[in-house]
């Protein structure tokens, strides 16, 4: 999933520094806000994702330490 989360990710960051660029050159505040929001929005998921795994590792060390 790991992935597939990073894919998209790095997909919405694109689409929102684009809308940013876009938004600056043509003068428009409103597009330039949107393109940073999309950008936020795709470095929370990222770190969302990163604790997501990191969780999900403890837990694995966790569980094979109580079966042995």
């Amino acid at each position: 999933m790991g992935a597939i989360v990073s894919d998209d990710n790095t997909r919405d960051k694109l689409k929102g520094k684009a809308k940013e660029l876009i938004g600056k050159a043509t003068g428009d505040k409103s597009k330039e806000r949107e393109g940073k929001a999309d950008q936020a929005k795709a470095a929370a998921k990222k770190k969302a994702a990163a604790v997501r795994d990191r969780v999900d590792g403890a837990k694995e060390s966790l569980k094979r330490r109580n079966d042995s």
